[in-house]
């Protein structure tokens, strides 16, 4: 199927769609791709490139490649905006609500299971040493997307050159605000979450934030359903009145709200009239050059997630307007340091996939705590 035969001018309304894919196909193949949507979001849109286009033929590579420029300008998640821009396009706003909804939804579950799951038993030695291990794998992933994003951005000269009350409002208010302001993907977001809820609002510690990364590297997905996790944690500490589980599940399930609804805002509104603009080379081209901007903030996330994977103690620092915690030397993990060594070479080197690596340095977590190496 063509690009020119995938979707009618905006004004034309059809029952029956001119691509001949019934909404009750496009559901199924959206279950599909929501559950095989693993590996944040390079896996993810890896995987609908090739049902989509390569199997299905539904979209053009030059149309997928347009909608993803465009969902990398967006705030929010690429990946699981990408599923709505071509479900939109396939079938207007049912299928944009459709395929969208399907992408968050089996991580949504998974997510909120594993948050009792944390928050029952993740002082229980042999379920810390399974977050141990994945902690040194995160560090690895997020390595390997700096460097994947980098090369696909910096390939030429040009680009190189809150009202705060209870827990639940200042959930709203944050993530709402992080929903319209942060840009350029998952790992990006993922940056300013990680310091704002650690740092700034205390909901969880550094080491916390990693083990609701590997929670999110480890089921399907958007790689962002980890903020699920963080308003769980929030609302868990600070019920109020409710009890501490049921704290942490609304908790949970408004920071999935207020992140998710507005990235369906971006497609519907906006989609229209970059479709219209599809062929305006200064338009294409421009959108083709936001991801080099998002190199540098994953590189901070990528610093930020190391120093506290690998190191326990850091001291701040004052350089008159910079500010910032450096590490303690002398505080290495070993171990910790070891297992994030190997992650990457496994990666880097031998090509090793990112569920099998998530899995080995789980392995190893919970091996060193039997050994009685980690405690």
């Amino acid at each position: 199927m063509d690009d020119a035969s995938i979707v009618a001018p905006p004004r034309a309304r059809r029952e029956v769609p001119s691509h001949g894919v019934s909404l009750r196909e496009a559901f199924g193949v959206w279950t599909r791709v929501a559950l095989l949507s693993f590996g944040g979001p390079a896996g993810q849109i890896a995987v609908m490139h090739r049902i989509l286009v390569e199997e299905k033929r539904w979209i053009g590579e030059h149309r997928f490649l347009h909608a993803l420029n465009y969902c990398m300008l967006l705030p929010g998640p690429e990946a699981q905006q990408l599923a709505t821009y071509i479900g939109w396009l396939m079938h207007r706003t049912r299928g944009g609500l459709i395929a969208g909804g399907l992408f968050i939804l089996p991580g949504i579950v998974a997510i909120m299971a594993l948050s009792w799951i944390y928050a029952l038993f993740g002082k229980v030695g042999i379920v810390s040493a399974l977050f141990f291990g994945l902690k040194a794998a995160v560090l690895a992933i997020v390595f390997e997307a700096l460097v994947r994003i980098g090369r696909r951005s910096l390939k030429n000269r040009v680009m190189l050159g809150l009202g705060r009350g209870d827990v639940f409002g200042q959930i709203a208010i944050f993530f709402s605000k992080m929903a319209m302001v942060t840009f350029g993907g998952a790992y990006a977001v993922l940056a300013y979450v990680a310091q704002q809820a650690v740092e700034h609002y205390g909901w969880l510690r550094p080491g916390e934030m990693l083990d609701g990364l590997g929670m999110a590297e480890t089921t399907p997905g958007p790689l962002i359903m980890v903020l699920q996790f963080v308003g769980f944690t929030a609302a868990f500490r600070d019920p109020g009145i409710l009890p501490p589980l049921v704290a942490g599940t609304l908790g949970g399930l408004l920071a999935t709200w207020v992140t998710f609804t507005p990235c369906f805002l971006w497609i519907f509104v906006g989609a229209p009239f970059i479709e219209v603009l599809r062929d305006n080379k200064a338009l294409s081209g421009a959108l083709s050059a936001i991801t080099a901007a998002v190199v540098g903030v994953i590189l901070n996330l990528a610093i930020w997630f190391a120093i506290h994977t690998i190191i326990t103690q850091v001291h701040p620092v004052a350089w008159g307007p910079v500010q910032f915690d450096a590490p303690v030397f002398q505080s290495v993990n070993i171990w910790a340091f070891l297992l994030s060594v190997v992650a990457v070479i496994a990666m880097f080197r031998f090509k090793v996939g990112m569920v099998p690596t998530l899995a080995a340095t789980s392995a190893a977590g919970i091996v060193l705590y039997l050994l009685g190496a980690i405690s």
